[in-house]
């Protein structure tokens, strides 16, 4: 029997996907509807392209909805399962694709902002996501979780299956790596006036 799709929005991910395993169609579309944004955005940071960052989610969302039968709510959250799948699936993309220059990020969809302001953030956007896509995996991946993500550093290290203090050295050496790319284009990206 189908629950009312506003009495979902207090459930747990965990609840949601155990209902929808056991036919549960709104608990699937309320699932749907919370993680899938923050599965895309977790694939775009990783990938800097946003047509593999569609693949990418499509293919972590389907894996979950495969696996909702034989879920153990003790064992891990929903969440901590799908950033792992996805690092996963961006890594063998981008291993499989090096080599390929990825596209441009495309402007953001904000009517409110000034042409000079769109463009200005672009540029940013696109600084950042060059910076990013030149650290090792692993650290672009701690990174992200960490600084772009917000996660804490114990839910990192599960995702990627590594001590805390091996993520607290990884986003460490990521965010130095990341201020020496990004260092000496300062002006360039509007934020001389902003000491």
């Amino acid at each position: 029997m189908d629950m009312p799709f506003d009495a979902m929005a207090e459930m747990s991910d965990e609840t949601l996907l155990v209902l929808f395993a056991n036919g549960d169609g709104a608990a699937a579309r309320a699932l749907n509807l919370r993680l899938t944004p923050r599965v895309m955005g977790h694939a775009y940071r990783l990938l800097g392209n946003h047509a593999e960052a569609e693949d990418v989610t499509q293919e972590a969302m389907l894996r979950l909805w495969k696996i909702a039968p034989e879920w153990r709510q003790d064992e891990a959250k929903v969440t901590t399962w799908l950033y792992r799948v996805v690092a996963n699936l961006c890594i063998d993309l981008r291993r499989r694709a090096r080599g390929v220059a990825l596209e441009s990020i495309p402007e953001p969809e904000d009517g409110r902002a000034t042409a000079a302001e769109i463009l200005q953030d672009a540029a940013r956007a696109e600084a950042l996501q060059e910076a990013l896509d030149q650290l090792p995996d692993r650290q672009r991946q701690a990174v992200v979780l960490r600084h772009i993500e917000g996660l804490a550093n114990p839910e990192i290290a599960e995702i990627m299956e590594i001590t805390t203090e091996a993520v607290e050295s990884l986003t460490a050496r990521g965010k130095r790596a990341l201020t020496a790319a990004l260092s000496g284009r300062q002006e360039e990206l509007g934020y001389g006036d902003e000491r």
